[in-house]
Parts: C-alpha cells; structure tokens; sequence
C-alpha cells in the first residue's frame, strides 16, 4: 500500500507541473504577435518585388536607365557645344604625330564601365599631349588589348594614373554606355521572337522603348568624341558610335528574326516612320529611309502571300491595332 500511495502522489505532482494554472505569459503572446506581423510584412515585400519581375516593368526600368544615361552625355543638336571637332576630323589631325606610351591592359577579361574624360584630359594637358583612347566603354578588355595611345607628350605619364582613368567590372553597366539599355532591349525582344517562346507581343513592347531611346538619340550630337581643354586644345579623343550604329543595334537582329511576323514588321515600320519624322538632320533621315527600304524587301522576301505581304507592309503602333485612316498617296506608297 505504501507503494501505491507513493506511486500516486508522484503522479499528481507531475499532473500538476503539466498543467500549470491554465494561463499564457503576457511577454509570450506579444512576441507571437510581433512575429506574425513581421512574417505578414515581409510577404507582402515578396509580392510587392515579384511584380517589378514582370516584363512590362523590366521594359519600363531599362527605358528609364537608358534614357537617363542620354540626358546625361550628350547635348542636343543646337546646343553651342555640339558643334565640337568630330572623332574622325581630330584623328586627321594627331596623325603625323608618333604615339610616345601605348599602355595596355594585363588581367582576367573585364568590360569598360566608365572613362574619367576630364582626368584624362588634365593630364594631357599637364605634359601637353593628345590622349587617344583605344577603347569604348561597353567593350571587354582581354590580356595585352591596348588602352590608349599618348602622342606628343613633353615627358611621360604615369602610367597607373592613366590606367585609373578606365574603370572595369565584370558586366556592363548603364553608366556612360546608352547602347547597353539598347543591348537588352533588342536581346528581350528577339528572345520573345523565338520559336520556343513565340512571343510578339512583348517584341512589340520592346520595340516601343527601343524607339523613345532612338528619338531622343536622333536630336543629339553623338559623333563628337573630343575633349579640349580651357584654351580649346583637342586633349582627349574618343570613339563614340554614331547614328548608324545606334540604328544598327536597335533593329537589324530584329527584323531578321521577325521576319516572318506580320506583327513585327508593322511595328517596326512604324517605328522607323516615326523616326524619319522626328530626325532633324538631312543624312540621320536619309538613313532611316534606307533602313524602310531594307524592311520592305525582308517582308517580301520573307512572307509569300501577296494579301499578307500587304498587311506587313502597313505601319501599325500595335502591331495589330486598330485601323487607321492615312492619305491614299502615302498608302500606296507604303504597299508599293
């Protein structure tokens, strides 16, 4: 009996250290709450990032990068300090004149980000020399790829000072480098243009960016890579691209891997009609017109019924939008 009543005493006390008095500490429930609040927050954080994942606001970030970058670097047309020395003119110039250091880079592959132009300049001017830069930003530099040449100089740079100047990371960036935006653009929209994808109306979607990026590029100087100093010495020379190479990037791949979308072509050709219109200069115009001329023989070598060669060869902001009334002189032109 002494055993059994042992036995149950210990097993009530355990019941009773089990148990408790029924109620939950205060602190308890207030970091219960605190929590879930915190984990309610943090998903609506996850959702509110995976919709910037959607590709109408990828395609609104990288306009918004691109066009950003074109305020930043290039003045427009009419602009007094547009009228500066073109790349090739200055390049006339310091021929005659032997390089004296030709630095090169030594390293892993790594791409040109940014150029500090005016550092670049002041030491030009300290030893009384021209800078000719050797490479672009957005261009990959590989083991003993040649940097710049400087000609003329009274007596020799520093050359990690000079190598300081062009700044390398792994990947391309935005900064100072409008053909990047461009770049991701065109590569979005042949990569909806795929067979495995078949996607033409994010093409559209890109080619709508691609075209704001490519006006506002159309009202600019871009051909003059030179720098003076404060007496208006040519210091540093650079190469930029030109209005060709930006018409180039933005629609050659497009229109031959969307050759044979009727939705594409109209949308790229009124993306070019667009640009002919807004273009101030005579040659920029001239070779828009030859780029529509390209799109009219890659519609008819590309798609062979007559009605819908007709249908490809109308300009449509949509792709395939709603009608839209046109004089009959510019439709007949247009289809023929």
């Amino acid at each position: 009996m002494d055993g059994s009543d042992a036995r149950r005493r210990v097993l009530s006390g355990y019941r009773k250290q089990l148990s408790g008095n029924g109620k939950v500490p205060l602190f308890s429930v207030a970091i219960v709450i605190v929590l879930l609040i915190l984990s309610m927050l943090v998903f609506a954080r996850l959702v509110h990032r995976l919709t910037h994942l959607q590709i109408t606001h990828v395609l609104a970030f990288i306009g918004r990068r691109g066009r950003s970058v074109i305020r930043a670097m290039f003045p427009r047309l009419d602009a007094p300090q547009a009228a500066a020395e073109s790349w090739q003119s200055a390049m006339e110039r310091i021929r005659d004149r032997p390089p004296t250091q030709v630095p090169r880079y030594s390293g892993e592959p790594r791409v040109v980000t940014r150029v500090a132009l005016d550092t670049l300049a002041r030491q030009a001017e300290a030893a009384d020399a021209v800078i000719v830069l050797e490479c672009a930003v957005g261009d990959t530099l590989v083991e003993d790829s040649l940097l710049l040449r400087v000609h003329g100089a009274r007596a020799l740079l520093v050359e990690e000072q000079l190598r300081k100047t062009i700044q390398l990371a792994r990947e391309r960036t935005f900064e100072q480098d409008p053909r990047y935006a461009l770049r991701l653009l065109v590569d979005i929209t042949i990569r909806a243009l795929s067979p495995a994808i078949n996607d033409p109306t994010t093409a559209v979607q890109a080619i709508d960016q691609i075209e704001d990026l490519l006006r506002r590029l159309g009202r600019l100087a871009l051909d003059a890579g030179c720098l003076t100093d404060r007496r208006g010495t040519l210091r540093v020379v650079f190469p930029t691209p030109s209005w060709e190479d930006y018409l180039s990037l933005g629609f050659d791949e497009i229109r031959h891997y969307g050759a044979d979308s009727v939705q594409v072509m109209r949308r790229l050709r009124a993306a070019l009609l667009g640009l002919e219109e807004s273009v101030t200069e005579v040659e920029r115009g001239n070779l828009v017109k030859g780029y529509l001329q390209q799109l009219d023989r890659t519609v008819r070598y590309s798609i062979q019924d007559a009605q819908e060669q007709l249908t490809a060869l109308r300009e449509d902001r949509q792709g395939l939008g709603p009608t839209r009334w046109r004089p009959a002189s510019e439709q007949t032109e247009a289809e023929h």
